[in-house]
């Protein structure tokens, strides 16, 4: 399927492109219930990894066909993504028929409808850092064609440094997202670092925050079946159904590490992203690991 490239252009303050803001009436009039759960992070961050997760604490016990039979981007749709004739996040929501509907999103914290703050839906929000986070959705960009052309590596490090992405900085992403924790309650701020550390440990603290009490053995199932090499190789999880990705480019599922940026920075580069990093970063209580 022929897909032309987006252009970025400012929508409300954010970069975006036309694929994530076409249906944006439709998103920001949606209903939420009060047992939707939504996951919400900058691309990249691990969105897969937790929806997998979540599906599998959820219905991999009363639907064990699910997982082989349905991709991920349909059992958890993507709420703003529109394209013709291929995907429309609200009509997959609307669809759904399980309980509790399980919906990702990628919007600031700022864009996200109404209705799900005065429903009190819980949100699992996943932060990762920013030097892996720029690494994979440069990778990631090369081969989907839904993003504008990343260009190469150099100008496309310094656009993230400026917001120029889309779904815009990842500064005033990550922050606004930990801001908003402060306030309301239902949101359960995590970090992909600790997940890759210690995926059993985090799992535990989101079935805490979720209120649901799995068996040890759904629980070992659930880290068995989201290990990053299982889930690359499984065709329900790995995106390669998705007609909108060229993995002649670039597999969607990488590779799944920490530290990444390392073999991808220079040391000019390191140097220069720090420098911005210390003064974008100056005025939250937020931290980071670029190394476990």
């Amino acid at each position: 399927m022929e897909l032309s490239r987006p252009e970025l252009f400012d929508f409300h303050g954010v970069s975006m492109a036309h694929y994530f803001t076409d249906s944006w009436d439709q998103v920001q009039n949606f209903k939420a219930r009060s047992d939707d759960i939504m996951i919400a992070t900058y691309p990249k961050a691990g969105t897969t990894w937790v929806s997998q997760i979540l599906d599998l604490l959820y219905f991999g016990k009363s639907d064990p066909g699910r997982q082989t039979s349905v991709p991920i981007y349909d059992r958890v749709p993507f709420l703003e993504l529109c394209i013709p004739n291929v995907h429309s996040g609200i009509e997959s929501v609307e669809q759904m028929t399980l309980v509790p509907r399980i919906i990702k999103t990628h919007y600031p914290v700022q864009f996200v409808p109404k209705s799900f703050w005065e429903q009190n839906c819980k949100i699992i929000y996943v932060a990762r850092n920013a030097k892996d986070n720029v690494v994979s959705y440069f990778h990631f960009d090369r081969m989907n064609m839904v993003e504008p052309e990343p260009g190469d590596w150099p100008s496309y490090l310094q656009r993230f440094q400026e917001g120029k992405l889309v779904f815009g900085s990842w500064y005033d992403h990550v922050k606004g997202w930990w801001e908003k924790k402060q306030t309301y309650a239902n949101i359960h701020y995590m970090f992909y670092e600790d997940l890759i550390e210690d995926t059993a440990q985090e799992i535990e603290k989101i079935c805490s925050f979720l209120n649901i009490s799995p068996t040890q053995e759904e629980k070992d199932h659930v880290i068995k079946e989201v290990a990053f090499d299982t889930m690359k190789k499984n065709k329900m999880a790995n995106y390669s159904t998705d007609v909108v990705m060229d993995f002649k480019i670039s597999p969607f599922m990488r590779k799944g590490k920490v530290s990444d940026w390392k073999n991808h920075f220079t040391v000019a580069q390191n140097e220069q992203f720090d420098e911005v990093y210390q003064k974008k970063m100056a005025n939250t209580t937020l931290r980071f690991r670029t190394e476990i």
